[in-house]
């Protein structure tokens, strides 16, 4: 039985999206790997990712071609509209094989079907012997590099997308409370992690969560210092300590990322400063956030806020999120940083994360936003100070 997350108008209506900026480029043909950019196009929805599977869209099909192992084949008919004629199951021997590669099979797929082929070359899940296979099988295609073309259109999101994250975002609104109430002196850092991780798939009352894209980001005391620890098994939060707690939930897999920072005992006051400058300057910057926007004009922004404060942020301060599998909810597409030309549209969700790390210590207090018509929109609401506890 067929469960699509979405109408099949609606995956349709992506497909066009993509072969529109297909056609501007001269590209007939489209291999996609990625597994977000899978489930955005079709909603395949498999655990199967440690396997070669993927799409192949070809400008002329009103469909995409799915591949993937033969077994995970009953995946694709239940999570995706596509018909049997156009899902390809390959045999085991294909599979972590040193005599045969499954680009062979894929190259199969293709033949014939036009000269000009894209491929995510700077994606986690195509590697340097898919493309070595791909040029032998098919000596006469041009290959070249897709540069995120899928990733770029699913920057802007529909208003059932944007319902999704709205939902993951309170999950995350429940996992952050549920992390801030049960840090304290003596409590070890595994079990406020696994409280965590077992909120975000139990969801709330009327839905549940997916397991997110990033682990619970929760170090503390000294490993702060550092963006994107999770926690130590051994050690038991103490007086003193500093933690970090950068949480994002899934809804389908569209995730809302939060971060925040607690405080056990009084706080320094080098780091009670510090939280009294990103929160100014969290606030001063989404309030000046809107459409036409560049991105580089965004970080601007935020840097204007930190003149005289002593405060530095050498590093990008947000990135555009959304539907996502391991090993990162962002969509690598969008960056708040000088030089990034990327503007600003409505339907867009950026998460502003303006994370500190010094030396000894770190602190983090960020937001998911909806870039809207007039302005942007907090997806969550949770406060924005240091938490003492």
């Amino acid at each position: 039985m067929k469960k699509l997350v979405f109408s099949t108008d609606e995956y349709k209506r992506r497909l066009d999206l993509v072969k529109e900026r297909m056609d501007h480029r001269g590209i007939e043909l489209l291999l996609v790997m990625d597994p977000s950019h899978m489930s955005y196009l079709t909603g395949f929805d498999g655990w199967s990712f440690y396997v070669h599977q993927g799409l192949v869209i070809d400008l002329k099909d009103p469909m995409p071609m799915w591949f993937g192992r033969a077994q995970d084949s009953n995946a694709a008919r239940m999570t995706t509209y596509l018909p049997d004629d156009h899902i390809f199951g390959y045999k085991d021997e294909y599979v972590q094989s040193r005599y045969m590669h499954t680009m062979e099979f894929v190259a199969g797929l293709m033949k014939g079907k036009g000269h000009t082929l894209a491929v995510e070359m700077d994606g986690y899940w195509f590697n340097a012997k898919m493309l070595l296979t791909l040029n032998r099988e098919l000596p006469e295609m041009k290959i070249v590099d897709a540069e995120n073309l899928v990733g770029w259109v699913k920057t802007v999101k529909s208003e059932a997308e944007i319902n999704y994250i709205r939902e993951a975002g309170k999950i995350t609104e429940a996992a952050m409370t549920l992390a801030i109430d049960s840090i304290a002196p003596g409590v070890y850092e595994k079990e406020v992690a696994a409280l965590v991780s077992a909120q975000q798939i139990r969801g709330t009352e009327t839905y549940g969560g997916d397991s997110p894209a990033i682990f619970p980001i929760i170090p503390s005391a000294e490993r702060t210092s550092s963006a994107h620890l999770t926690f130590d098994s051994e050690r038991k939060y103490q007086k003193g300590d500093v933690v970090l707690l950068e949480l994002g939930s899934a809804r389908h897999h569209y995730h809302a990322p939060l971060s925040r920072t607690v405080f056990i005992g009084d706080p320094p006051k080098d780091l009670q400063h510090v939280s009294d400058v990103v929160v100014n300057g969290l606030q001063k910057t989404l309030s000046g956030i809107g459409p036409g926007m560049l991105a580089e004009e965004v970080e601007a922004l935020w840097r204007s806020c930190l003149v005289g404060t002593g405060v530095e942020k050498p590093s990008r301060v947000g990135y555009s999120f959304g539907l996502a599998f391991v090993p990162d909810w962002g969509e690598h597409t969008v960056s708040l940083r000088p030089g990034d030309k990327s503007v600003l549209k409505p339907g867009m969700t950026i998460h502003f994360m303006p994370g500190i790390w010094l030396d000894t210590y770190g602190f983090e207090c960020s937001e998911p936003f909806l870039v809207t018509e007039t302005g942007c929109e907090k997806i969550i609401e949770y406060p924005e100070k240091l938490f003492i506890k």
